[in-house]
C-alpha cells in the first residue's frame, strides 16, 4: 500500500484551535492512543470486477483466508468465496468508525440490517452487547479497475457502556460538511460549539 502520514492532533475549546502534536508513517495497523484499540487503513486497486463481484484475475500469490500486504496491489484479506474483505465476524464491548474515500463496502449484520455504502460515508457502529457483521468489498466494475481506500478505527467504550444494546448510524458522505484552509479540504462528520463531536446522535453508547 501506499505510505501516508498522519497527524496526531488535540482540538481546544474555546479558542477554536488545533494543535498538531506529532506526524507518523501510516502503517498497517497505525498505531492508536487510549480509548482507540485499533486504527487501519485500507488502500488496495483491485482489477476489474467478475460476475461474482469479486477480482477477475488470477489469485495465485494470495494466501486465500488470511490475505493481507498487497502482494498485487491489493489483498482478499478474509475473503474466502470469491469477494475480498472480512466475512462475518463478531464484536463486543467498543465502537468501530469506518470512513471510506472511494470504493464501497457491503455490510451485513446480525440485527437484520444490510445495505452497501461507500465514496466518502461514514459508518459508526457501537457493538456494545454483542454484534455479528461482515464487511465486503465488492468489485463493481467490469470495465475499469476498482479502488477501495477506507480508514476504521476501534473506540473503547466505557466501563458503563460496555454492555448497551448494538446500534450503528450512517451519516452519509453527501451530508457531511467540508471546510478548507490553506488549500486542504477536510470533512467534519459533526460539529458541537467549538470541538468536534462525531458522537452526537448516536445514541446509547455515552
Amino acid at each position: 500500500p501506499r505510505r501516508r502520514r498522519r497527524a496526531v492532533a488535540a482540538t481546544c475549546a474555546p479558542a477554536r484551535t488545533m494543535a498538531i502534536i506529532r506526524t507518523e508513517s501510516l502503517s498497517f495497523p497505525f498505531s492508536t492512543d487510549s480509548p482507540f484499540l485499533f486504527g487501519v487503513h485500507h488502500d488496495d486497486l483491485y482489477p476489474k470486477g467478475n460476475d461474482k463481484m469479486g477480482p477477475d484475475a488470477s489469485l495465485r500469490g494470495h494466501s486465500i483466508g488470511a490475505d493481507f500486504g498487497n502482494p498485487s496491489g491489493w489483498s482478499m484479506y478474509h475473503g474466502e468465496a470469491g469477494v475480498p474483505g472480512f466475512p462475518q465476524h463478531p464484536h463486543r464491548g467498543f465502537e468501530t468508525v469506518t470512513v471510506t474515500v472511494r470504493g464501497f463496502i457491503d455490510h451485513v449484520d446480525s440485527l437484520g440490517a444490510a445495505g452497501r455504502f461507500g465514496d466518502g460515508d461514514v459508518q459508526w457502529m457501537t457493538a456494545g452487547s454483542g454484534i455479528s457483521h461482515a464487511e465486503m468489498f465488492p468489485c463493481l466494475s467490469k470495465t475499469e479497475k476498482n479502488q477501495l481506500e477506507l480508514f476504521q478505527i476501534w473506540l473503547n467504550l466505557p466501563k458503563r457502556s460496555k454492555m448497551v444494546a448494538p446500534y450503528f448510524k450512517m451519516l452519509w458522505g453527501e451530508e457531511i460538511p467540508s471546510i478548507e484552509d490553506k488549500g486542504t479540504t477536510a470533512r467534519r462528520p459533526r460539529r458541537d460549539g467549538d470541538c468536534v463531536d462525531a458522537r452526537r446522535g448516536v445514541p446509547r453508547s455515552n
